[in-house]
């Protein structure tokens, strides 16, 4: 007879190949399990967060289900903000977690399901009679629904012998809404007549893979193309295309987006991001989106499709003829086009302080760095550098764990599960010392676990997110500052290659590696100037001191 948790396992296995977690009295036996599953592979991060934020990514860069395992308590709810975060971001992934035994709670046990629920994520609560339907059922509706969920396995019941069943049938993919015939043929008589189309695509264009026909409906109707940050390289190298709309835009792409007088947003949210925070559009432009969200996600949308990105693309491309004379966009216009995306300050070799100017230290480590790479991206100040300045192949390229919850202190554990999913890339973290330090435990496991890694660490001595927010408004710098930390020292303790860069000569030391293949993790401890704001901040303090 085989025992709740093995059970567990055995209706994990026909969606999940990772499993990333810490071990602790709660989900000590399902680890176990996990282990005797030769089709399963654990990645032991050092710190419950790293566990979420490390499937999270896996499932980034991999398209496949995210499972993470705390034991119960203090394991669980150390776990909670990256749980926020897959929620909020959409992401198929399993938490599984040790809970209270059926006798009642201890002493030490909180109501992990309430607070789970707190953050929007349902608990499916395994018993000794249905362990095998109750995980089959949370995996089905992390997948069909795209959601993270809680697996929840009460202490007395781990280890207990299960009770036969029925194995489940396959879960069913959840369909795809297809937009109705009359939407389509009122959207591409819009799309046809305008005179300056714009095509965006975001992370859902990628997920439902609408890239190939929202490439071609651009080309038929002569439209400019452009992604939100979470869609970089969906359009790839194509002249059309404007690279990343809103906050990481160039002033050439933004001027371009801004130009546009019909827009179809295929799969993106339309945050205040990718909205520039108001400013992306024209007044009266037309703004299509097609999105599997109940209704529009900006106020600046004018018409709505409850529907699958690559279906509308599809449906569009079929109903939309070339235009034949007339010229879309201007001559002008469509040569500003060509290289927008890199059409941006190349920066200073050093700012006025001495200290690195972060587009030039960019700049040149994108020349540097392997063509297959992937990059990870932490939050804070500086994630207004890396996706402008670096190239990034494609959606799946660019894992930005925390940017829905808005949170920072997940790029370590980040970092490694985009290297379990992409063990042949070269994986790119992108991190502040404000960060890397909250993560700190993790830097360990990248380096244990990583084939090939290369850490930058935008080491400006501050939170400079609220440096440039609050600070240039009066409001006391001391907690904002951070001693400036040697990481360069603290990761060639742990066991990783690492170099101070002080100055864009440093960079020589370590470019020959930087452009190879060779194994191994490399971090680089970048001394940034908090001089140089990056023009998404800009923004924000323009919009906050109300001068927008």
């Amino acid at each position: 007879m085989a025992t709740v948790s093995a059970r567990i396992v055995s209706a994990l296995l026909p969606a999940a190949t990772e499993v990333f977690g810490v071990m602790g009295n709660g989900n000590a036996h399902f680890l176990d399990a996990v282990m005797a599953a030769p089709s399963l592979h654990f990645t032991a991060v050092r710190h419950e967060a790293g566990a979420v934020a490390a499937a999270d990514a896996y499932h980034r860069a991999s398209g496949r289900l995210a499972v993470a395992t705390t034991t119960y308590g203090a394991g669980f709810t150390n776990a909670l903000t990256p749980l926020a975060e897959a929620v909020q971001a959409g992401i198929p992934l399993v938490l599984v977690v040790g809970d209270a035994p059926t006798t009642g709670m201890r002493a030490w046990d909180v109501d992990q399901s309430l607070v789970a629920k707190g953050l929007g994520a349902t608990t499916f609560t395994v018993s000794a009679a249905h362990p095998l339907a109750v995980t089959t059922a949370a995996v089905e509706h992390a997948l069909r629904h795209r959601e993270a969920v809680v697996l929840a396995i009460p202490y007395d019941l781990a280890a207990v012998e299960a009770a036969e069943e029925e194995t489940p049938a396959a879960p069913e993919p959840l369909p795809r809404p297809a937009p109705a015939a009359a939407d389509i043929e009122r959207i591409a008589a819009l799309l046809s007549s305008a005179e300056r189309p714009l095509i965006l695509a975001g992370r859902g264009a990628w997920v439902s893979g609408a890239g190939p026909a929202a490439g071609a409906l651009a080309d038929r109707l002569g439209a400019l193309t452009a992604t939100s940050g979470l869609g970089a390289g969906l359009f790839g190298d194509d002249a059309a295309n404007l690279g990343i709309a809103g906050g990481w835009a160039s002033e050439r792409t933004a001027g371009l987006v801004g130009q546009a007088d019909a827009v179809l947003v295929l799969g993106a949210r339309l945050n205040q991001f990718t909205m520039r925070f108001g400013h992306s559009f024209a007044p009266g432009a037309r703004v299509v989106q097609a999105d599997l969200t109940a209704g529009p996600t900006s106020p600046v949308v004018t018409d709505f499709l409850h529907a699958d990105a690559r279906l509308t693309a599809e449906a569009l491309l079929a109903a939309v003829e070339r235009r034949e004379g007339g010229q879309r966009w201007s001559t002008r216009a469509a040569a500003d086009a060509l290289g927008a995306h890199d059409a941006r300050d190349d920066g200073d070799p050093a700012a006025p302080d001495g200290r690195l100017d972060p587009r030039s230290l960019c700049r040149a480590l994108d020349r540097m760095l392997p063509a297959d790479r992937a990059v990870v991206q932490d939050g804070g100040h500086f994630i207004g550098w890396a996706p402008g300045y670096l190239h990034i192949p494609a959606p799946d390229r660019l894992i930005m764990v925390g940017t829905a919850y808005q949170t920072i202190g997940l790029g370590f554990p980040s970092a490694v599960g985009a290297a379990r999913a992409l063990p042949g890339s070269t994986i790119v973290l992108c991190t502040g010392d404000g960060g890397a330090l909250m993560a700190l435990a993790d830097l360990e496991t990248l380096i244990r676990t990583a084939r090939r890694a290369v850490i930058v660490v935008f080491n400006d001595a501050a939170y400079g997110a609220e440096i440039h927010q609050y600070a240039v408004r009066g409001i006391h710098s001391g907690p904002m500052l951070i001693d400036e930390v040697d990481f360069a020292a603290v990761a060639s303790a742990l066991g990783a290659r690492s170099a101070t860069v002080a100055a864009l000569g440093d960079l020589a030391a370590v470019e020959g590696w930087l452009a190879s293949d060779d194994d191994g993790v490399l971090l680089l401890d970048c001394r940034i100037s908090r001089l140089v704001v990056a023009p998404y901040m800009q923004e924000i303090v323009a919009v906050a001191t109300g001068a927008r």
